[in-house]
């Protein structure tokens, strides 16, 4: 299923996804967002290094969890998350600019379950997150 296959999201809550303080104090941008579809950027920055001197695993769980974040709350239903696991598939240099993307798999009456691909901005692969939402409102 391609991104635009994904319907488009009511312009109040977009604004509301979008405006995340935690994803904006990391300098996150949304690139795209969709019911059940997000796609986000992030800019590695220096004070985003672990004590190796590469990039902080859980700056990249950030990356995805944001992803996951908004796309999960795109249909206009608090969600939370349950359950994420996350696999690391490459090292990426400090200075590199990742995309985090997510994608709903299955929605059902409470649960969602979404996959989320963490790449550098050319398209190697980094991370991938399986992960499950719970809709708190129903």
């Amino acid at each position: 299923m391609s991104a635009t296959d994904y319907p488009a999201v009511p312009t109040e809550l977009r604004a509301r996804i979008e405006s995340d303080p935690w994803a904006e104090a990391l300098g996150i941008r949304c690139l795209d967002l969709r019911r059940g579809y997000c796609r986000v950027s992030l800019k590695l920055q220096p004070r985003m290094v672990n004590f190796q001197g590469q990039p902080h695993g859980g700056v990249i769980f950030t990356l995805a969890d944001v992803a996951f974040g908004a796309a999960c709350n795109s249909h206009g239903e608090d969600a939370v998350a349950l359950n994420v696991t996350i696999s690391y598939l490459a090292a990426v240099t400090p200075d590199a600019t990742l995309i985090a993307e997510g994608r709903e798999k299955k929605q059902g009456r409470r649960a969602g379950f979404y996959d989320i691909d963490v790449t550098t901005d050319d398209g190697t692969p980094v991370a991938h997150a399986h992960c499950v939402a719970h809709r708190v409102g129903r």
